[in-house]
C-alpha cells in the first residue's frame, strides 16, 4: 500500500492539458465534464494525480464528451493557445 500521493499545482495541471486558468475554471463548473475538484492548501489549488489519471481514463473509454485530447485541443484553440 502506497501512503504518499502525488499532487499537481494549478500551473502543472494547465501545462499537462495545455489550457489557460480560465479553461480550468470552466472545466470545474461543467458538471457533465466530470473534471476532478482540487484541494486547497493555503489558498492554492492542487489536484491528486490519481484523480486526473482516472478522469483521463474515463474520457478515453468514451465519456460523455469527446476525448480529453479533443477537448483540450478545442479549448486551447478557443483560449488562443496552440491546438
Amino acid at each position: 500500500m502506497e501512503l504518499t500521493q502525488a499532487y499537481l499545482s494549478a500551473g502543472a495541471v494547465r501545462a499537462r492539458y495545455v489550457v489557460s486558468d480560465m479553461s480550468l475554471w470552466r472545466w470545474l463548473r461543467d458538471e457533465a465534464l466530470g473534471f476532478p475538484a482540487p484541494i486547497r492548501i493555503n489558498k492554492r489549488r492542487f489536484w491528486k494525480l490519481a484523480d486526473l489519471e482516472a478522469w483521463e481514463a474515463s474520457r478515453a473509454r468514451g465519456g460523455r464528451h469527446a476525448s480529453a485530447a479533443s477537448t483540450t485541443s478545442n479549448i486551447a484553440t478557443r483560449d488562443g493557445g496552440q491546438p
